[in-house]
């Protein structure tokens, strides 16, 4: 309580409490090692010092009962042999008693009544065994045997004792070592079960303290985010618990009135855009009235102005076939401009009239084959192209999604104006060509006219526009803005190429289609220039490989295939001459 009225971070009490935990640890962690290796030392002495200090002293017992085995054998038969075995046990008592030695090093006790037996078994071989070895050589057995009494036998015994007393020794040793195992293994499993506890208490210390710093204020600070995320975005956010949860807390709720200041500017933004809309929808509605109104219009000045300008113009017409060189000469040049008038005027209302119905009156974008285009308006302009002695010539096109009759009207407006615009006594060439240009069909027409220079490149598509007066070159200004608007109502563009040397080229784009652009992709760019490249007009190879209609003057027609065209199954170019 005290950490967090002083702020403590989250960090730093986890820290803490980890801390205090891990001192604890190694606190008890040090003392089980220090209990661990003195209880190895007590196992270890129990193994290795006492048990073999036992069968030591057994194998001395063993070693002095030899000895005195054979004292009693050789003073009953003189054998020399017999006292072999003596010396044998002299040896291993020696050795025997080193070796015990080594091993009760730490236990004085042990060694006190070693030396107690050692004492007692030298006593009895220098008052016993010694002068009845001697004696039995000298006097014979019977001298032996006389020495060998019950106070010598009482003398053994006490070798026995001091034996006995050894081994008591040893027990009462092995016991305490023992009693320290047990001693330092119990300490040693209290110490577990309190590092036990420890890590218990630490737990269940750790985990509550999360549960009031960490879960509580989190599950807090959740809730009030979820009632700001259920719209509630007037609701301040406030944290609780360590200073980390309230720096959170207040950031979030710096993100909370940023939103709500954003939501407010959204709010109104709709607002203004609705009221926008109600405005665009009425303007619609008044422009979709207005249109309606206007194509009303446009039907009436169809019908109801072209029949007044028919009249005008037949009468006129009239007057000049009957009266004609009858009158003066500014009588007949009078009716022959009223005549050009009222034509003309007719020229210019049909103009309008089709204009104004690109996009509106529609049939629907369906796959047109350019080609076949191309044919039909080769036929429209066959009178043009015949009186000026005109060539007209185009690749192979594509194939695009459109409607036939405008682009078709589209084509026809740029070989009527090719071979309007031509140059004296030189014959027109139009060729139109096509290729691909990313995802779309750039599409070409160029002749070898009088060309338009670059400043003028982009009126010549305005509504009305024209660069030269009606007597040089007829027309109602309107052809290429019609152009202009086909194009663009079918996703493409319309520009003068101003680089060409000779004549005029217009381009234009139309969309490609998705298979078009994904089959250029896998073909080489060699073989993509190849199929889609500009042909010259008039270039040997054009000719070779084009299939070719000639038109006579009497106006028969005669389809003629190259040889190598028809062999080969392609049709190559057209071209189509007048002449």
């Amino acid at each position: 309580m005290r950490a967090y009225q002083q702020g403590w971070t989250l960090r730093r009490r986890v820290v803490a409490l980890l801390g205090v935990v891990l001192v604890l640890l190694l606190g008890l962690a040090a003392a089980e090692a220090t209990l661990a290796a003195k209880n190895r030392q007590n196992i270890d002495a129990v193994l290795l010092k006492t048990g073999p200090l036992r069968v030591q002293a057994q194998e001395l017992m063993s070693a002095l009962l030899d000895q005195e085995t054979a004292v009693r054998g050789y003073a009953v038969n003189a054998d020399r042999k017999d006292l072999a075995p003596y010396q044998a046990g002299l040896d291993r008592e020696r050795d025997t008693s080193a070796e015990m030695r080594k091993l009760a090093v730490n236990y004085p006790d042990v060694l006190r009544a070693l030396g107690v037996v050692e004492q007692r078994a030298a006593q009895w071989r220098s008052g016993v065994a010694e002068p009845v070895i001697s004696t039995t050589e000298r006097s014979g057995p019977s001298a032996g045997q006389a020495l060998i009494t019950d106070q010598t036998r009482q003398q053994f015994d006490g070798i026995r004792s001091a034996v006995n007393d050894l081994q008591g020794e040893i027990v009462e040793v092995r016991q305490r070592t023992a009693d320290k195992v047990n001693a330092t293994s119990n300490v040693l499993v209290v110490l577990l079960i309190i590092a036990a506890l420890v890590v218990a208490v630490a737990g269940a210390v750790l985990l509550l303290s999360l549960d009031r710093i960490l879960i509580r204020p989190l599950a807090d600070l959740v809730g009030q985010v979820r009632e700001v995320a259920s719209g509630d975005y007037r609701h301040r956010i406030e944290g609780s618990g360590p200073p980390e949860f309230r720096m959170l807390a207040d950031d979030i709720d710096i993100m909370r009135q940023k939103i709500a200041r954003e939501l407010d500017e959204v709010r109104e933004a709709r607002e203004r855009i609705e009221w926008v809309n109600s405005q665009l929808q009425k303007q619609a509605e008044e422009l979709t009235r207005s249109n309606r109104d206007l194509e009303q219009f446009a039907y009436v000045a169809s019908h109801d102005l072209q029949e007044p300008l028919r009249k005008v113009a037949s009468f006129c017409q009239l007057l000049q076939r009957r009266y004609s060189g009858q009158l003066d000469e500014r009588a007949d040049q009078y009716i022959a401009f009223a005549v050009d008038g009222a034509q003309r005027m007719q020229r210019l209302i049909n103009d309008l009239l089709a204009f104004s119905r690109i996009g509106r009156l529609t049939t629907g974008f369906t796959e047109v084959d350019l080609n076949k285009v191309m044919g039909d308006v080769a036929g429209q302009t066959e009178a043009a192209r015949q009186y000026a002695h005109a060539e007209l010539t185009w690749d192979r096109l594509p194939v695009i999604r459109g409607e036939e009759p405008l682009l078709t009207n589209l084509l026809a407006n740029l070989v009527s104006n090719s071979i309007k615009f031509r140059r004296p006594d030189v014959p027109p060439r139009v060729h139109v060509s096509a290729r691909l240009v990313d995802d779309e069909w750039e599409i070409s027409c160029r002749d070898n006219g009088i060309g338009i220079e670059p400043e003028f490149a982009d009126k010549i598509f305005v509504i009305f526009q024209r660069l030269h007066s009606k007597d040089a070159y007829p027309g109602t200004g309107i052809g290429l803005a019609i152009v202009k608007k086909i194009a663009e109502y079918h996703g493409g563009r319309v520009w003068v190429d101003t680089d060409t040397a000779e004549g005029t080229t217009i381009r234009f784009t139309l969309p490609a289609l998705p298979e078009d652009v994904e089959a250029a992709r896998t073909v080489e760019p060699a073989g993509v220039e190849e199929s889609t490249g500009d042909l010259a007009a008039t270039g040997d190879g054009a000719e070779d490989a084009a299939v070719s209609v000639a038109r006579q003057p009497d106006g028969a027609g005669r389809e003629e295939t190259p040889e190598g065209a028809a062999r080969d199954g392609t049709t190559g170019g057209m071209k189509e001459t007048v002449g």
